[in-house]
Protein backbone atom coordinates (compact mmCIF):
# COMPACT_ATOMS: atom_id res chain seq x y z
CA UNK A 1 0.00 0.00 0.00
CA UNK A 2 1.05 3.98 -0.56
CA UNK A 3 1.98 5.81 2.20
CA UNK A 4 -0.99 8.31 3.08
CA UNK A 5 -0.94 11.64 3.57
CA UNK A 6 -2.79 11.17 7.06
CA UNK A 7 -3.26 8.59 9.65
CA UNK A 8 -6.11 8.52 11.74
CA UNK A 9 -5.41 7.20 15.31
CA UNK A 10 -8.45 5.67 16.68
CA UNK A 11 -8.48 3.86 20.43
CA UNK A 12 -10.93 1.94 21.06
CA UNK A 13 -12.91 0.23 24.49
CA UNK A 14 -16.29 -0.85 24.30
CA UNK A 15 -17.61 1.80 21.83
CA UNK A 16 -20.07 -0.47 20.19
CA UNK A 17 -23.03 2.11 20.24
CA UNK A 18 -20.66 4.63 18.89
CA UNK A 19 -18.78 2.89 16.36
CA UNK A 20 -20.54 2.79 12.91
CA UNK A 21 -21.23 6.99 13.27
CA UNK A 22 -17.61 7.00 13.81
CA UNK A 23 -16.41 5.73 10.80
CA UNK A 24 -19.27 7.00 8.70
CA UNK A 25 -18.66 10.45 9.46
CA UNK A 26 -14.92 9.48 8.39
CA UNK A 27 -15.98 7.87 5.20
CA UNK A 28 -17.99 11.03 4.30
CA UNK A 29 -14.55 12.60 4.46
CA UNK A 30 -13.51 14.72 1.45
CA UNK A 31 -9.80 13.69 1.62
CA UNK A 32 -9.53 10.52 0.17
CA UNK A 33 -5.72 9.98 0.93
CA UNK A 34 -5.55 8.50 4.33
CA UNK A 35 -6.16 5.79 6.64
CA UNK A 36 -7.21 4.62 9.76
CA UNK A 37 -5.37 2.97 12.63
CA UNK A 38 -7.31 1.61 15.10
CA UNK A 39 -6.61 0.03 18.76
CA UNK A 40 -8.79 -1.86 20.37
CA UNK A 41 -7.95 -2.30 23.69
CA UNK A 42 -9.60 -5.80 25.04
CA UNK A 43 -13.09 -4.06 24.42
CA UNK A 44 -15.81 -6.87 25.85
CA UNK A 45 -19.25 -5.14 24.62
CA UNK A 46 -18.40 -6.39 20.49
CA UNK A 47 -16.77 -3.35 19.31
CA UNK A 48 -13.66 -5.75 18.28
CA UNK A 49 -16.35 -7.78 15.99
CA UNK A 50 -17.75 -4.61 14.60
CA UNK A 51 -14.12 -3.30 13.84
CA UNK A 52 -13.16 -6.60 12.02
CA UNK A 53 -16.17 -6.24 10.09
CA UNK A 54 -15.40 -2.51 9.10
CA UNK A 55 -12.14 -3.52 8.15
CA UNK A 56 -12.99 -6.12 6.00
CA UNK A 57 -14.56 -4.20 3.39
CA UNK A 58 -12.54 -1.22 3.41
CA UNK A 59 -8.82 -0.71 3.10
CA UNK A 60 -8.39 2.28 4.97
CA UNK A 61 -9.40 0.79 7.85
CA UNK A 62 -6.57 -1.40 9.94
CA UNK A 63 -7.40 -2.87 13.51
CA UNK A 64 -4.74 -3.64 15.64
CA UNK A 65 -6.05 -6.22 18.86
CA UNK A 66 -4.73 -5.66 22.40
CA UNK A 67 -5.14 -7.07 25.98
CA UNK A 68 -6.66 -4.32 27.80
CA UNK A 69 -3.86 -1.92 28.41
CA UNK A 70 -5.31 1.53 28.72
CA UNK A 71 -5.31 4.40 26.68
CA UNK A 72 -1.81 5.88 26.57
CA UNK A 73 -0.62 2.26 25.93
CA UNK A 74 -3.46 2.31 22.91
CA UNK A 75 -1.94 5.77 21.63
CA UNK A 76 1.48 4.46 21.20
CA UNK A 77 1.05 1.47 20.04
CA UNK A 78 -1.32 3.09 17.16
CA UNK A 79 1.46 5.88 16.64
CA UNK A 80 3.85 3.00 16.03
CA UNK A 81 1.82 1.80 13.20
CA UNK A 82 0.66 5.39 11.82
CA UNK A 83 2.30 5.48 7.93
CA UNK A 84 1.55 8.98 7.71
CA UNK A 85 3.50 11.93 7.97
CA UNK A 86 0.48 13.44 9.69
CA UNK A 87 -1.54 12.07 12.32
CA UNK A 88 -4.57 12.99 13.04
CA UNK A 89 -6.90 12.05 16.60
CA UNK A 90 -10.47 10.47 16.65
CA UNK A 91 -12.19 9.52 19.20
CA UNK A 92 -14.60 5.79 18.94
CA UNK A 93 -17.22 8.41 20.43
CA UNK A 94 -17.43 11.15 18.15
CA UNK A 95 -17.86 12.18 14.77
CA UNK A 96 -16.18 14.70 12.09
CA UNK A 97 -17.38 17.01 9.41
CA UNK A 98 -16.40 15.79 6.36
CA UNK A 99 -14.35 18.30 5.61
CA UNK A 100 -12.21 17.94 8.97
CA UNK A 101 -8.97 16.04 7.25
CA UNK A 102 -8.87 18.63 3.54
CA UNK A 103 -9.32 21.78 5.84
CA UNK A 104 -6.39 20.54 8.56
CA UNK A 105 -4.04 19.33 6.19
CA UNK A 106 -4.57 22.25 3.69
CA UNK A 107 -3.40 24.53 6.52
CA UNK A 108 -0.45 22.48 7.64
CA UNK A 109 0.68 22.59 4.06
CA UNK A 110 0.00 26.42 4.03
CA UNK A 111 1.54 26.78 6.89
CA UNK A 112 5.10 24.64 7.72
CA UNK A 113 6.03 26.59 10.77
CA UNK A 114 2.88 25.02 12.06
CA UNK A 115 2.85 21.94 14.27
CA UNK A 116 -0.27 21.18 15.49
CA UNK A 117 -3.71 22.16 14.11
CA UNK A 118 -7.17 21.81 15.71
CA UNK A 119 -10.01 23.30 14.95
CA UNK A 120 -13.79 24.78 16.77
CA UNK A 121 -15.59 21.94 18.31
CA UNK A 122 -19.08 20.78 19.54
CA UNK A 123 -20.82 19.45 22.15
CA UNK A 124 -23.76 17.49 21.50
CA UNK A 125 -26.47 16.47 21.95
CA UNK A 126 -26.74 19.75 23.44
CA UNK A 127 -29.41 18.33 26.13
CA UNK A 128 -27.13 16.25 27.74
CA UNK A 129 -25.16 19.24 28.42
CA UNK A 130 -23.97 20.65 31.82
CA UNK A 131 -23.15 24.58 32.23
CA UNK A 132 -19.41 23.48 32.69
CA UNK A 133 -19.35 22.32 29.39
CA UNK A 134 -21.05 24.75 27.47
CA UNK A 135 -18.73 27.22 28.98
CA UNK A 136 -15.70 25.37 28.22
CA UNK A 137 -16.50 24.90 24.77
CA UNK A 138 -17.44 28.73 24.60
CA UNK A 139 -13.83 29.24 26.20
CA UNK A 140 -12.39 26.44 24.05
CA UNK A 141 -13.44 28.27 20.63
CA UNK A 142 -12.63 31.81 21.49
CA UNK A 143 -9.16 30.57 21.45
CA UNK A 144 -8.18 30.91 17.96
CA UNK A 145 -4.28 31.73 17.32
CA UNK A 146 -1.14 30.63 18.42
CA UNK A 147 -0.85 33.51 20.53
CA UNK A 148 -3.75 32.97 22.59
CA UNK A 149 -3.72 29.09 23.00
CA UNK A 150 -0.25 29.59 24.26
CA UNK A 151 -1.13 32.69 26.62
CA UNK A 152 -4.44 30.50 28.13
CA UNK A 153 -2.79 26.98 28.63
CA UNK A 154 -1.92 27.07 31.81
CA UNK A 155 -5.76 27.63 32.62
CA UNK A 156 -6.99 24.24 31.19
CA UNK A 157 -6.46 21.94 27.42
CA UNK A 158 -6.33 24.84 24.83
CA UNK A 159 -7.52 22.22 22.25
CA UNK A 160 -9.47 19.13 22.33
CA UNK A 161 -7.36 16.33 21.79
CA UNK A 162 -9.37 14.13 19.63
CA UNK A 163 -10.06 17.33 17.11
CA UNK A 164 -6.51 17.85 16.38
CA UNK A 165 -3.93 16.67 13.68
CA UNK A 166 -0.03 16.70 14.60
CA UNK A 167 2.76 16.10 12.20
CA UNK A 168 4.15 12.56 13.05
CA UNK A 169 7.89 13.16 13.08
CA UNK A 170 7.30 15.76 15.74
CA UNK A 171 5.11 13.64 17.64
CA UNK A 172 7.97 11.18 17.98
CA UNK A 173 10.82 13.34 18.69
CA UNK A 174 8.97 14.45 21.34
CA UNK A 175 8.71 11.17 23.25
CA UNK A 176 4.87 10.46 22.09
CA UNK A 177 2.33 9.70 25.08
CA UNK A 178 3.26 9.63 28.57
CA UNK A 179 1.46 8.27 31.71
CA UNK A 180 1.88 10.22 34.31
CA UNK A 181 -1.20 10.02 36.37
CA UNK A 182 -2.79 12.98 34.52
CA UNK A 183 -4.28 13.84 30.95
CA UNK A 184 -1.94 12.23 28.71
CA UNK A 185 -2.98 14.76 25.88
CA UNK A 186 -2.83 17.66 27.98
CA UNK A 187 0.90 16.93 29.41
CA UNK A 188 1.35 16.68 25.08
CA UNK A 189 0.44 20.33 24.59
CA UNK A 190 2.27 21.71 27.47
CA UNK A 191 5.44 19.99 26.35
CA UNK A 192 5.53 21.08 22.74
CA UNK A 193 4.65 24.41 23.35
CA UNK A 194 7.20 24.62 25.99
CA UNK A 195 9.73 23.11 22.93
CA UNK A 196 8.09 26.35 20.94
CA UNK A 197 5.41 23.98 18.58
CA UNK A 198 3.44 26.73 17.25
CA UNK A 199 -0.65 25.65 16.53
CA UNK A 200 -3.43 26.82 14.53
CA UNK A 201 -6.92 26.07 14.40
CA UNK A 202 -8.86 25.88 11.70
CA UNK A 203 -12.27 28.50 12.54
CA UNK A 204 -14.76 25.97 11.84
CA UNK A 205 -16.68 23.79 13.87
CA UNK A 206 -15.16 20.44 12.44
CA UNK A 207 -15.29 18.12 15.42
CA UNK A 208 -18.42 16.98 17.08
CA UNK A 209 -18.13 15.69 20.86
CA UNK A 210 -20.43 13.15 21.72
CA UNK A 211 -21.42 13.85 25.51
CA UNK A 212 -22.32 10.86 27.34
CA UNK A 213 -22.01 9.77 31.19
CA UNK A 214 -19.75 6.24 30.37
CA UNK A 215 -16.71 8.86 28.57
CA UNK A 216 -13.23 8.36 30.08
CA UNK A 217 -12.60 12.13 31.31
CA UNK A 218 -15.85 11.89 33.28
CA UNK A 219 -14.92 8.44 35.06
CA UNK A 220 -10.94 7.99 35.18
CA UNK A 221 -8.96 10.05 38.32
CA UNK A 222 -6.28 10.95 35.64
CA UNK A 223 -8.67 13.63 34.44
CA UNK A 224 -9.78 14.46 37.51
CA UNK A 225 -9.38 18.69 38.94
CA UNK A 226 -6.53 17.42 41.25
CA UNK A 227 -4.59 15.53 38.48
CA UNK A 228 -4.77 18.24 36.61
CA UNK A 229 -3.37 20.58 38.41
CA UNK A 230 -0.95 18.38 39.49
CA UNK A 231 0.08 18.40 35.50
CA UNK A 232 0.01 22.16 36.20
CA UNK A 233 2.43 22.38 38.70
CA UNK A 234 4.76 20.13 37.04
CA UNK A 235 4.86 22.38 33.57
CA UNK A 236 5.28 25.43 35.06
CA UNK A 237 8.46 24.52 37.59
CA UNK A 238 9.61 22.94 33.98
CA UNK A 239 8.68 26.57 31.72
CA UNK A 240 7.73 29.80 34.02
CA UNK A 241 9.36 29.15 37.00
CA UNK A 242 12.71 27.12 35.52
CA UNK A 243 15.67 28.10 36.67
CA UNK A 244 14.66 29.26 40.52
CA UNK A 245 11.91 31.90 39.38
CA UNK A 246 10.01 33.02 42.59
CA UNK A 247 6.80 32.78 42.48
CA UNK A 248 3.71 34.92 43.93
CA UNK A 249 0.48 33.32 43.46
CA UNK A 250 -2.98 35.31 43.47
CA UNK A 251 -5.51 33.23 45.14
CA UNK A 252 -5.50 32.04 48.87
CA UNK A 253 -8.58 29.64 48.27
CA UNK A 254 -8.50 26.00 47.54
CA UNK A 255 -7.31 26.01 43.82
CA UNK A 256 -4.34 28.59 45.50
CA UNK A 257 -3.08 26.14 48.25
CA UNK A 258 -3.35 23.50 46.65
CA UNK A 259 -1.11 24.96 43.63
CA UNK A 260 1.32 26.01 45.98
CA UNK A 261 1.38 23.16 47.59
CA UNK A 262 2.50 20.89 44.78
CA UNK A 263 5.00 23.54 43.69
CA UNK A 264 6.30 23.54 47.12
CA UNK A 265 6.99 19.90 47.12
CA UNK A 266 8.47 19.96 43.71
CA UNK A 267 10.83 22.49 44.97
CA UNK A 268 9.63 25.82 43.68
CA UNK A 269 10.10 28.91 45.38
CA UNK A 270 6.75 31.05 46.51
CA UNK A 271 6.71 34.51 48.33
CA UNK A 272 3.30 35.18 48.87
CA UNK A 273 -0.19 35.16 48.42
CA UNK A 274 -2.09 38.27 47.29
CA UNK A 275 -5.97 38.08 48.07
CA UNK A 276 -9.20 40.42 48.01
CA UNK A 277 -10.74 38.59 50.85
CA UNK A 278 -10.40 40.52 54.42
CA UNK A 279 -10.54 37.26 56.42
CA UNK A 280 -7.51 36.01 54.60
CA UNK A 281 -5.64 39.18 54.17
CA UNK A 282 -2.93 39.52 57.19
CA UNK A 283 -3.03 35.75 57.56
CA UNK A 284 -0.40 33.17 56.22
CA UNK A 285 -1.11 30.05 53.66
CA UNK A 286 1.55 27.79 53.27
CA UNK A 287 3.90 29.57 55.39
CA UNK A 288 4.02 32.64 53.39
CA UNK A 289 2.25 35.73 53.80
CA UNK A 290 -1.54 36.91 52.48
CA UNK A 291 -1.22 40.61 51.11
CA UNK A 292 -3.99 42.65 49.64
CA UNK A 293 -3.33 43.26 46.06
CA UNK A 294 -2.05 46.70 46.96
CA UNK A 295 0.73 45.43 47.92
CA UNK A 296 1.81 43.20 45.10
CA UNK A 297 4.34 45.82 43.60
CA UNK A 298 6.55 45.77 46.77
CA UNK A 299 6.72 41.54 46.73
CA UNK A 300 7.48 41.37 43.25
CA UNK A 301 10.90 42.03 43.51
CA UNK A 302 13.35 40.43 41.01
CA UNK A 303 11.65 38.10 38.69
CA UNK A 304 8.86 37.44 40.35
CA UNK A 305 6.32 35.94 38.80
CA UNK A 306 2.28 36.08 39.52
CA UNK A 307 0.33 33.22 39.10
CA UNK A 308 -3.34 33.85 39.16
CA UNK A 309 -5.04 31.30 40.82
CA UNK A 310 -8.49 31.94 41.31
CA UNK A 311 -11.38 29.89 40.00
CA UNK A 312 -14.31 31.40 40.59
CA UNK A 313 -16.33 32.83 37.63
CA UNK A 314 -15.34 36.22 36.42
CA UNK A 315 -12.02 36.45 38.41
CA UNK A 316 -9.52 35.71 36.29
CA UNK A 317 -10.38 38.67 33.87
CA UNK A 318 -10.32 41.00 36.97
CA UNK A 319 -7.53 39.62 37.83
CA UNK A 320 -5.64 40.05 34.45
CA UNK A 321 -6.72 43.78 34.64
CA UNK A 322 -5.20 44.28 37.31
CA UNK A 323 -2.26 42.93 36.40
CA UNK A 324 -1.24 45.02 32.82
CA UNK A 325 -2.69 47.84 34.94
CA UNK A 326 0.60 47.41 37.19
CA UNK A 327 2.71 46.56 33.37
CA UNK A 328 2.71 43.15 33.65
CA UNK A 329 2.87 41.31 30.48
CA UNK A 330 0.66 38.11 30.58
CA UNK A 331 3.04 35.19 29.70
CA UNK A 332 5.72 36.85 31.20
CA UNK A 333 5.28 38.64 34.49
CA UNK A 334 1.99 36.90 34.82
CA UNK A 335 0.54 33.41 33.94
CA UNK A 336 -3.40 32.75 34.23
CA UNK A 337 -3.60 28.93 35.90
CA UNK A 338 -7.12 28.89 36.71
Amino acid sequence: MSRPLVSVLLPVRDAGPHLDACFASLERQTLSDFEVVAVDDGSSDGSSDRLDSWASARPWLRVLHQRPAGLVSSLNRGLAACRGPLVARMDADDICHPRRLELQTALLAAHPEVGVVSCLVRHYPRAALGEGAVRYEAWLNGLRSHEQMARERFVESPLAHPSATVRRDMLVAAGGYRDCGWPEDYDLWLRLFEEGVRFAKVERPLHFWREHGARLTRRDARYSTDAFLRCKARHLALGPLSGGRPAVVWGAGRTGRSLARLLLDGGAEITAFIDIDPRKIGGVARGRPVLAPAALPGVLAGDAVVLAAVASRGARGLIRSRLVELGLAEGEGFWCVA
